[in-house]
């Protein structure tokens, strides 16, 4: 083999690497499979660090708010709620920076607190509950439910 087909078959190998290992921005599973990856690859919970935690607004990782058109990451540095759809969430998670969770793969979730809600709206929020619970679940982030006020 010469130099020149070495270097070709070389820069073919890099290139069909590089396009593998990226996902596609238009391939949802590539998208979901890597937002999954980056969040085990967080360590797991450590208790110790947030357990005497006496109110909500000292939680430094993720926090959720489930609400009847989706869930909420609330945001405390800036004070805002980025809402999305129950099926992103692995997405929505899997873009934070390591340094978003200090306390392992836990997130602090609560209800949206609206008294005297009609039943659709509780049919709702117990349909986005069950979904979160069940993505968080699979991968492996523990919950810490905060009630709702």
């Amino acid at each position: 083999m010469t130099r020149w087909q070495l270097g070709l078959l070389t820069t073919f190998i890099v290139v069909l690497v590089a396009c593998s290992s990226t996902p596609k921005a238009n391939d949802p599973a590539a998208l979901e499979a890597s937002a999954s990856a980056h969040i085990l690859s967080i360590p797991p919970a450590n208790p110790a660090r947030y357990r005497g935690m006496v109110h909500a607004k000292n939680w430094r990782n993720p926090y959720l708010i489930i609400k009847t058109d989706g869930v909420a990451l609330f945001d405390s540095d800036n004070n805002e709620e980025h809402l999305f759809k129950p099926e992103e969430l692995t997405q929505a998670l899997g873009s934070l920076p390591l340094s978003a969770w200090p306390y392992g793969r836990v997130v602090a979730v609560t209800e949206n607190g609206v008294r005297g809600s009609s039943n659709d709206d509780v049919v709702k929020i117990r349909k986005i509950r069950a979904i979160v619970a069940g993505t968080l679940e699979s991968m492996h982030v523990e919950i810490n439910w905060i009630p709702s006020a």
